[in-house]
């Protein structure tokens, strides 16, 4: 029997390793820097902003973009760059993911491929980003469906750890950092925790334990605030110290919570230490849209494409949350919290535009909104003159997903491969078949 456990574990070991070293040579190679000025025209520009512009052309260079007009009527300087023809196409900011797993892991199934939690409860000072596989198959098909930018967010414990914005086409983690420790994720004490598995609906009960959970969880934060507050001290504590970002608000502290009354208290215990709180998942946030408004505070909402939380609530109700919290005034931005499944992001939009939203407005919650929460507006998800050329040309709809087509995409004006497996297969079978 123990042989047979030896040989077992090896063959589980050596898959492993020919999985990881297998990843490299199907992954397209990162783009060069920009060369030259560039000028897309005589596209349908949705600039993020809620505006959009017909027969228009933008131009970048050195990565940034510094033409954008409408019908144009100033000259553009070709002899210093490239035109490229993009009639009947439309163009897009590169769409932004948040709260997710990209590049921690790759197989479900396969424990050595995934690295998204630390071992224990308390682990603020954990970096996502230094377990970020930039040869990860499944980053091309989410830059093929348009996702240039995401937020790499640990799991796990109480506290997870450090989460930091990546851009989706680099050599290796350090390239791919666009901002680094953006913020701390802790996950909130659950008011209750399923009772079976087994079949869904799942069965639910009352955690009796969640007072002891958050009162943990507020010690060891106000021990941390005090840490913070002391200044110097004798020895280093690095948990501590990772936190100290968000007692000086430079970090946002994101909250993974889902019902109303565990965001209620979330939100009390942010303002009792005097955090920027950004609420994750937050499927109730809709029953406090008002208050969220009124507070300012933001939502990275989880997924649209989902069932509703209570048996009696509106069968339609994921869908309608963004657009509640659209008419109260809230911060959010649409996300899915996985990674294989964020190449289906700007589809959940999609379908928040057919339950009140705008298409404009379905676009902002996937570009600039994210943007906000990120605190990087001032550098993506919009296109204006200035900003970094992050963008997506596509042949239709690209929040439809029977019309939506991403030609090219460009990451501060590089022209990235859109390549992945998942084509490679598409067209290995498609010739087989003769269906080509």
């Amino acid at each position: 029997m123990k042989n047979i456990k030896s040989v077992f574990s090896c063959i589980i070991l050596f898959a492993a390793f020919q999985i990881a070293n297998a990843q490299a040579p199907d992954v397209p190679s990162p783009a060069p820097a920009q060369e030259g000025r560039i000028y897309l025209t005589n596209a349908t520009i949705h600039t993020g902003n809620g505006k959009v512009m017909q027969s228009a052309t933008i131009g970048f260079d050195n990565g940034k973009i510094f033409y954008l007009e409408e019908n144009p009527a100033t000259k553009m300087d070709t002899n210093a760059g490239r035109i490229i023809d993009c009639t009947g196409k439309q163009i897009y900011p590169g769409i932004i993911s948040t709260n997710t797993i990209i590049g921690l892991s790759e197989i479900e199934a396969v424990r050595a491929t995934n690295d998204n939690a630390e071992v224990g409860q308390f682990n603020p000072n954990v970096k996502a980003v230094v377990s970020y596989n930039t040869d990860s198959r499944v980053t091309p098909t989410l830059r093929s469906n348009g996702i240039l930018y995401a937020q790499v967010a640990p799991q796990g414990g109480y506290v997870s750890g450090t989460s930091t914005v990546v851009q989706l086409d680099a050599w290796n983690w350090e390239d791919a950092a666009v901002k680094n420790e953006d913020g701390i994720f802790i996950n909130w004490p659950s008011m209750f925790k399923i009772k079976s598995w087994n079949v869904e609906p799942f069965e639910f009960e009352t955690n009796k334990d969640y007072d002891k959970e958050l009162d943990g969880l507020k010690t060891y934060f106000k021990d941390a605030k005090s840490y913070f507050e002391t200044g110097t001290h004798e020895k280093t504590n690095l948990g501590f110290e990772a936190m100290k970002g968000l007692f000086d608000k430079s970090k946002n502290l994101y909250v993974n919570v889902y019902y109303v009354k565990e965001i209620q208290n979330a939100i009390a215990f942010a303002e009792d230490l005097g955090v920027n709180i950004v609420l994750v998942g937050a499927k109730d946030s809709y029953m406090i849209a008002d208050v969220l408004a009124q507070k300012k505070i933001p939502v990275i909402l989880s997924k649209c494409h989902d069932l509703p939380t209570y048996e009696d609530e509106d069968i339609q109700q994921p869908y309608k949350t963004p657009a509640i919290l659209q008419k109260a005034g809230v911060l959010y931005c649409i996300s899915i919290g996985a990674f294989w499944q964020e190449r289906n992001l700007m589809f959940e939009a999609g379908t928040a535009s057919a339950y009140g939203l705008t298409k404009e407005e379905a676009l902002q919650a996937i570009t600039i909104n994210p943007a906000k929460i990120l605190k990087l507006d001032a550098q993506i998800g919009t296109l204006e003159r200035g900003k970094d050329a992050s963008l997506i040309v596509s042949t239709g709809d690209v929040l439809d997903m029977k019309t939506s087509n991403i030609e090219q995409a460009y990451i501060t004006g590089r022209k990235i491969d859109l390549s992945n497996k998942q084509k490679a297969l598409s067209e290995k079978f498609m010739k087989k078949y003769g269906l080509n």
